[in-house]
């Protein structure tokens, strides 16, 4: 069956369209490849340490990762506005809205940051549910909260960098954070080796040591970024971006009716994806740290796929803010079917190394094998992840943040969290069958995303609304 000339060019781009693709995507594949990888040297290096350092770590990264989400929460709705506001070459309220980030992240880190040093070791113990090693339980929430209290001094310079490097990434520059992430990724590599098991002279931190690292990797990458980011004749749209604290008015109150729903959504979804790792985590802590292991490997693979949420924030909502609305819904399709095509090659490389890498970690075998599992169901479900995800950043690009909540953070609550409580409390089905079930869900919102992208009620022009007003 040969496919109509018409329908190829709405689904396949040509030259040009892939080479900018390929400018926006590749520094970012870049930058988390390198970083998923330290990651992954990070946890074989903490897993030398034992079990209970593994998943102490493990489960302190949960909470860490609910506050990384709702970072990127709280500035997506100033991502919006910032990526139109540059199609539009209208900078000045492009660096109304980058202040607003720094302002939101702010917000965010004191919230946070106040969270987890008082209600750290309760919610850390929501994840250790073992009742046939409790002294195992009490070791691993020990380690949890050395690394948890040291790590939340990484929190602020986490917080400014993502507002600064949004910011970047809306014009289309992605070379400076992937530079800035190398960097401190580098670093962190370096100091883990040095500080977790004693070298140079310097005691063995073991997990404190590990939190250490990653923290002052962190001031490194958000100093990187903040100095070259000021660079007026290389980022004209960052000229004067602190001579002035302010954001007008009319423009916060626009970005908080758009921004309230995104913000609810990440930190609803966050919250949500969080249970159901605590859900997972009842069957007991070798679960724990399986899911730990294929989570930290699956990263690895699928940062190609989660890419391409990056090209459809900027190309789409770059093309959304000139007015272009059929090229803003030709580029929506064609990064549709390429994030595909790229999960299918990464799906089966993940796939072929599954059985692989877990041999590098000192835990049992048993551990690793089901660590092995997760990540074939993650491989096999990949495509239909790959599909959900840019079209949760198409919907997003056009500010329609209600009909996006409805999209990502609803099916989660609705469908996911019930099904998974159901199965690990009301059934004795394994839990590798559980953790599929979960994934496939991924399947119903491909069905709706197809759905909206195809109607169109995305297709709208923030930055005109702006100005007008």
């Amino acid at each position: 069956m040969r496919i109509s000339k018409e329908l190829r060019s709405n689904l396949f781009g040509d030259k040009a369209f892939y080479k900018l693709v390929f400018a926006i995507i590749i520094p970012f594949i870049i930058q988390n490849t390198i970083s998923s990888f330290v990651n992954l040297l990070d946890n074989v290096m903490v897993g030398q340490l034992g079990k209970p350092q593994i998943n102490g770590v493990a489960v302190a990264n949960q909470l860490f990762f609910v506050f990384n989400i709702c970072i990127f929460g709280s500035i997506s709705g100033a991502s919006i506005f910032g990526a139109q506001f540059f199609g539009a070459k209208d900078y000045e309220n492009m660096r109304s809205a980058a202040r607003f980030k720094l302002y939101a992240g702010l917000v965010v880190f004191v919230l946070g940051a106040a969270a987890f040093l008082i209600f750290g070791e309760t919610l850390l113990s929501l994840f250790l549910n073992d009742d046939t090693k409790p002294e195992e339980v009490a070791v691993t929430l020990n380690e949890g909260m050395k690394y948890l209290r040291i790590m939340v001094v990484g929190l602020l310079p986490f917080a400014i960098t993502q507002s600064y490097a949004s910011t970047l990434r809306e014009a289309g520059e992605t070379k400076l954070p992937m530079f800035a992430g190398i960097v401190a990724v580098g670093v962190n590599c370096v100091l883990n080796f040095i500080l977790i098991f004693g070298h140079l002279g310097l005691p063995a931190m073991g997990v404190e040591g590990a939190a250490l690292a990653t923290v002052i990797s962190r001031y490194v990458e958000m100093a990187i970024v903040i100095v070259y980011a000021h660079n007026e004749k290389r980022y004209p749209f960052m000229k004067g971006l602190l001579r002035t604290l302010r954001v007008p008015a009319g423009l916060v109150k626009k970005i908080l009716i758009m921004g309230a729903p995104l913000f609810a959504n990440e930190l609803l979804w966050s919250i949500g994806t969080t249970f159901i790792s605590q859900l997972y985590s009842e069957r007991g802590l070798d679960v724990v740290a399986a899911t730990n292991i294929s989570n930290t490997i699956s990263n690895l693979f699928t940062t190609a796929v989660f890419s391409m949420g990056n090209a459809a924030a900027v190309l789409v909502g770059q093309s959304l803010g000139a007015n272009d609305m059929a090229k803003a819904r030709q580029t929506a399709w064609r990064l549709l079917t390429f994030s595909i095509c790229i999960s299918l090659v990464t799906g089966v490389l993940l796939a072929a190394a599954s059985p692989f890498i877990p041999m590098l970690y000192d835990v049992d075998e048993a551990v690793r094998n089901l660590a092995t599992s997760f990540m074939l169901v993650v491989a096999v479900t990949m495509p239909f992840m790959a599909f959900a995800h840019t079209s949760y950043f198409i919907l997003r690009s056009g500010g329609k943040s209600i009909m996006t909540f409805m999209f990502d953070c609803l099916p989660l609550w609705a469908v996911n969290i019930p099904l998974c409580y159901l199965l690990v409390h009301a059934t004795s089905l394994p839990i590798l069958g559980i953790f599929f079930a979960i994934n496939m869900i991924n399947f119903l919102k491909c069905l709706f995303g197809f759905y909206m992208v195809k109607k169109g009620v995305w297709i709208h022009n923030v930055a005109k609304t702006v100005n007008a007003g």
